[in-house]
């Protein structure tokens, strides 16, 4: 049975493809993307297969 950990960070905005590509290459899955806090900020939660 697969075990997931999972991880909800902050995404800007204006640089939003360096950071997901960032999380990608640490091998976490974008899950889903909400709006954040502010117009500027998104939420981002993301899963990957425990080790």
């Amino acid at each position: 049975m697969k075990k997931w950990e999972y991880l909800t960070a902050p995404v800007l905005i204006h640089n939003t493809k360096m950071i997901l590509d960032n999380f990608g290459a640490d091998g976490w899955e974008l899950v889903q993307i909400v709006p954040g806090p502010t117009p500027e900020n998104l939420v981002a939660y993301f899963k990957r297969e425990k080790q």
